[in-house]
């Protein structure tokens, strides 16, 4: 939306100068030569900006500062006086001004200055709105998104979740799989109400064969020398969930047990002879493709199909960047405080680094890097020089496979050539520039992928 601008100046030369100047740069103007008519505009409309006159008759500059800041605090006003002296600027200052220019003003000063003002006005916007979408997730997920397909995904979720039924989530490391499976949880009967069951996790790739299965399934006293008996998490699950991650790192003797525990529903502990009913729901993860790991025999089919009854597939960072800005603010939300430090928001630049990184790594590997950035940031904004030397070079780039297969070199460059003119805000001749290509052999690229999609 175009910038909305209040000028204030009794001195009709000096106001119709402003006026001209900042209408040439696009702004909506509106301008008056009376405080008092100023104070009545305020009442009846916000404005991004005020830039008002310090010295004026019956209403001040002072005044109306005061005003516009108890009335619009996230308008943003600039001083402007033919009587600079360091007291008025601090007192100003301390009211609330964004900056104090004194007459006679150069235009190009005045040029930096609204806009760094502007710009100040729409990341406060931005914040807020990013807060108020935070808020609207509080209590009812843990999965943080405004991605499209992350919603479809989410509103699967949901519909599943009262079914009871087991559930496979794939995707890359750190895109929030256990989120996703607390998800499934809390909005199933078994998470609800006090009388839910609990949710239990196992990463099955941090322990060998005998320690998976004393952890799967626990031991009677007396199973082992020393044993003093320990109850295995499919019985500690019971009437609740179990959350396998890495379920492909599993032995194949290790599946064999799993499967007659999912298929029968009852867990024979080491040591027993009677066997234990329980009712578990299981909910499987995986960053493996496992198709291709069933069709090589290293994952038993039949298991996969007891466990993928349902197959959720989160996709990675780098296919919903418009996340990254919600995430981040919630990561830095969050981390702030329990570092005792005073962060509230994040720079453009720094914004724009984010977006523009792949994130091999993922949600997780953000977390890192706003946790990082909080605790050597010593101001309450995050800066680009906060973040990670090699995502400022923007060194590392990610290439992933695509449904378990490399992609195509010329699918790359389609990519790569559709990226760079959305940095370009669909400018073809600077995406030309920065592609280093000629703006004909770059049209003639994009009529290709256009035919090629439809």
């Amino acid at each position: 939306m175009t910038a909305r601008l209040l000028l204030v100046d009794d001195e009709r030369i000096a106001l119709r100068n402003l006026e001209h100047v900042l209408s040439k740069e696009g702004y909506q103007i509106t301008a008056t030569q009376s405080g008092s008519h100023a104070l009545d505009l305020l009442d009846g409309q916000p404005f991004d900006l005020v830039l008002s006159d310090m010295k004026m008759d019956k209403v001040d500059g002072m005044t109306l500062l005061r005003r516009c800041k108890a009335q619009h605090p996230d308008t943003e006003v600039i001083m402007i006086t033919g009587h600079a002296t360091l007291e008025t600027a601090i007192e100003a200052m301390k009211e609330g001004a964004f900056h104090y220019i004194a007459k006679p003003f150069r235009l190009d000063e005045v040029r930096q200055t609204v806009a760094e003002a502007l710009e100040k006005v729409r990341l406060k916007r931005e914040n807020k709105a990013l807060r108020a979408q935070l808020d609207a997730f509080a209590g009812r997920t843990r999965v943080i998104t405004r991605d499209g397909g992350m919603q479809k995904l989410l509103d699967m979720a949901r519909q599943i979740a009262p079914t009871g039924c087991n559930v496979l989530i794939t995707g890359e490391s750190g895109t929030g799989k256990e989120l996703f499976a607390r998800c499934l949880h809390e909005h199933s009967g078994r998470g609800a109400g006090k009388n839910g069951g609990p949710f239990l996790a196992v990463n099955c790739g941090a322990f060998n064969e005998e320690l998976l299965a004393n952890e799967l399934f626990g031991h009677e006293k007396g199973a082992f020398t020393g044993a003093i008996g320990k109850t295995g998490l499919l019985v500690a699950a019971d009437g609740g969930t179990l959350f396998l991650d890495e379920v492909t790192e599993m032995s194949p003797a290790m599946q064999v047990k799993l499967l007659r525990a999912v298929q029968e529903k009852e867990v024979l502990p080491l040591g027993g002879t009677k066997p234990v009913k329980v009712d578990v729901r299981f909910i499987a993860a995986s960053n493996r493709d496992m198709k291709s790991w069933v069709a090589d025999g290293r994952f038993r089919q039949d298991l996969y199909f007891r466990l993928n009854v349902v197959n959720l597939h989160i996709p990675p960072l780098s296919q919903r960047r418009e996340d990254i800005p919600l995430l981040a603010q919630h990561f830095l939300d969050r981390a702030a405080p329990l570092m005792g430090k005073s962060l509230r928001t994040i720079s453009d630049e720094a914004l724009a680094l984010l977006k523009a990184y792949d994130f091999p790594g993922n949600v997780r590997e953000l977390e890192n890097i706003i946790e990082r950035g909080v605790a050597i940031c010593q101001g309450d904004t995050l800066e680009a020089a906060h973040l990670p030397d090699d995502l400022r070079d923007l060194s590392i780039r990610a290439f992933r496979r695509r449904e378990g297969k490399v992609i195509p070199l010329e699918e790359q460059e389609r990519d790569y050539i559709l990226w760079v003119l959305e940095e370009a805000h669909g400018n073809q001749t600077l995406a030309a520039q920065m592609l280093g290509i000629d703006r004909v052999s770059l049209w003639r690229k994009l009529k290709k992928y256009g035919e090629e999609m439809g």
